[in-house]
């Protein structure tokens, strides 16, 4: 779950409803997700279906509304391995707990906190850096937009309004002056 989010810039709900028929995995080059339906956690009393995880669509989204992601290799290749060395439940989800469930968020939190001590230094490990699985989603943002894609192209992948993705991640984009000044001149002499 965790590659999806960082790589694909998912949301813990839309990793954990992730089936294999929402992805299109080549042998090579980038590959695809069509992202529709989500299982977000909740207390069992405010769900339709009385379970902690609904089955649900897109975050703000009409029900039928899917979005498109397009994922890089690394994560197609994840994803691939995944799928033969796990197979996928009978609902065709690929993250599931050993009895077909979908993974409770504080099991997931606490093996991403254990994970944490282990690639970090101890003196990291206390911090806030990554201090939560949702922070993946944040660090692929902003290495979309670090990478200089345009704000509206990563708020379509991301699932953002433009206004919240400008509001939310414009403080991550640094050290683009150089890039920035050189594209201005080529502009400017073409």
């Amino acid at each position: 779950m965790a590659t999806s989010m960082y790589f694909g810039g998912l949301r813990p709900a839309e990793a954990a409803g992730l089936r294999q028929k929402d992805c299109q995995l080549p042998e090579k080059g980038w590959g695809f997700l069509t992202l529709e339906k989500t299982r977000p956690q909740s207390n069992r009393r405010f769900t339709d279906s009385g379970q902690a995880h609904d089955e649900r669509g897109l975050k703000h989204r009409d029900v039928k509304h899917t979005r498109a992601v397009p994922i890089p290799p690394e994560l197609v290749a994840i994803l691939r391995d995944h799928i033969a060395a796990f197979g996928v439940g009978e609902d065709g989800r690929l993250f599931r707990t050993r009895t077909g469930g979908v993974i409770s968020g504080s099991a997931y939190a606490k093996v991403w906190q254990e994970a944490r001590t282990y690639a970090f230094t101890p003196d990291q490990v206390p911090s806030p850096l990554a201090g939560r699985p949702y922070d993946l989603r944040h660090a692929a943002v902003s290495l979309w937009l670090n990478a200089g894609m345009h704000a509206p192209k990563a708020a379509e992948r991301a699932g953002h309004a433009v206004d919240v993705m400008l509001r939310v991640y414009a403080k991550c984009i640094d050290g683009q002056q150089e890039i920035t000044n050189q594209r201005i001149l080529e502009a400017l002499a073409a």
